[in-house]
């Protein structure tokens, strides 16, 4: 078997250690990787420092072109990288596809994003005091990027790092998840076909309990991560003084008001709340159900859930695959059996067989059951029923998440009320909350993280503003 080689300052190295990956579905080593020595973490640490005046003062065509390349490349190859996504992640070809697709799309919006990333004039002149006077706004990067992925996108979400980060003139350290670090070891090997600088970018495919070593380096003064809360908010409380970027997810929930079209939400929630696995941040885990539909909702969510296919993930027609191990697929049946021990009852699936779980659809929840009021990342929905649109806002912000929210309903001004008062980063109207285009600001407030993605945002993000004032003008 090859073993792939990491990424050190832009070119390929490998350590002293190797190793496998596991496919989820079939168990089957499916890749092996180098792991790198903590002198090569040193070394690649040390050129990101280096090159971090040079990387800022890049031209922007050079950075636009470099991540116009990468998106290139990822299109002609998005079958192999798609095919590599399901290997070693497990997720369904059909979500793998659109995963590649979107990470096409990522770094597209960052090139075009970095022709637009210039200053802007501001005439001071208001006052008397100020005549002459013309302030010309920047943005600095701050300085060389952790980048921490997870393991439900190896791609894309590994790209909402790179990419901005390239963008705005950032050297960029790859920390990936360490189930799936193929697919960036792959984006590793076309960002090394750019003009970009020796030092600009490495991946490093590092055990866990070695990344405390990179977050604590005051030569990586950002540090962004996407992952479980714990984690997040334990390597915020470790580094006070650097800037950190957390997206930690939550518990979504979908609204179906008494004049939804209830054939459509059914079938979104079933889909969405089923959709890798359960793996996604904004995969749909509680379903919020007027009382005067709930009846007829939930026999049209229980038809829907029963034609989900699952199965073999390489298998085009399979939408509901494994999750990423089968030590994950044991803690969410340990979930839905404390709830039904709670007195929660099954609806629908609440069994596992190796890494799969059944899509499960749960009523009557009590509400400090995990699955309710933690985020499962799992294939689990649990519906609620109350009795208005009222106590429906209410349900939705009575957690510790914020991530986002959806909103099925055709009335304009129940859309404009929810958008003034659910505590979440984001809404979307008329279909489930697991909707994200990959250009806008995407986030979410309480316990769901700190700041933003979304390329223009995390462009944002990873800088700070710098003003020059010019004084002595004939404006």
């Amino acid at each position: 078997m090859d073993v792939r080689t990491f990424w050190l300052a832009g070119r390929p190295a490998t350590g002293a250690s190797e190793l496998t990956v596991t496919n989820p579905h079939t168990g089957k080593v499916v890749g092996a990787y180098s792991v790198p020595t903590d002198a090569q973490v040193e070394e690649a640490v040390a050129a990101a420092a280096a090159v971090a005046k040079e990387a800022a003062a890049l031209p922007i065509h050079v950075r636009a072109e470099a991540l116009a390349h990468v998106s290139r490349r990822l299109a002609e190859r998005a079958e192999e990288i798609a095919q590599l996504i399901t290997a070693e992640n497990g997720k369904p070809l059909t979500w793998a596809r659109g995963e590649v697709g979107r990470a096409v799309s990522t770094f597209r919006f960052a090139a075009e994003e970095t022709r637009r990333y210039s200053g802007t004039a501001m005439r001071l002149d208001t006052e008397p005091a100020a005549a002459g006077r013309l302030a010309y706004v920047t943005r600095v990067p701050y300085g060389p990027v952790l980048a921490i992925t997870p393991f439900n996108f190896p791609l894309n979400l590994v790209a909402h790092k790179v990419a901005p980060a390239i963008a705005v003139g950032a050297p960029v350290i790859v920390k990936p998840a360490p189930a799936t670090p193929l697919s960036s070891l792959l984006l590793g090997e076309i960002l090394a076909e750019t003009a970009l600088p020796a030092g600009m970018f490495s991946v490093l495919p590092v055990e866990n309990e070695r990344a405390s070593a990179l977050v604590e380096d005051p030569r990586l003064p950002v540090v962004s991560f996407t992952g479980s809360g714990p984690v997040g908010y334990a390597i915020m409380d470790s580094v006070p003084r650097k800037h950190v970027v957390l997206e930690l997810g939550g518990n979504a929930a979908a609204v179906v008001l008494a004049d939804a079209d209830l054939d459509w939400a059914a079938s979104r929630v079933a889909l969405f709340s089923n959709y890798q696995a359960g793996q996604s941040c904004i995969a749909v885990q509680r379903v919020i159900v007027e009382e005067a539909v709930a009846e007829a909702f939930t026999a049209k969510l229980l038809d829907a859930v029963g034609t989900l296919v699952t199965g073999d993930p390489y298998d085009d027609k399979t939408q509901v695959g494994p999750l990423v191990s089968e030590a994950a697929a044991e803690r969410v049946q340990e979930w839905i059996d404390e709830a039904v021990a709670g007195g929660a009852k099954v609806l629908a699936g609440g069994t596992r067989e190796g890494a799969t779980a059944a899509p499960t659809v749960l009523a009557e929840v009590p509400h400090d059951a995990k699955v309710w009021c933690e985020e499962v990342f799992g294939p689990v929905l649990a519906v609620q029923v109350v009795p208005s649109a009222d106590a429906a806002f209410a349900a939705v912000n009575d957690s510790k998440y914020g991530l986002q929210a959806g909103i099925f309903t055709r009335s304009l001004d129940l859309a404009f009320r929810a958008n003034r008062e659910l505590e979440v980063g984001g809404l979307v109207i008329g279909d489930v909350p697991s909707y994200r285009a990959d250009q806008m600001p995407y986030g979410g407030v309480k316990e769901s993280g700190v700041g933003r993605e979304g390329v223009g945002s995390a462009m944002e993000d990873l800088t700070y503003a710098k003003t020059m004032v010019l004084t002595g003008l004939a404006l």
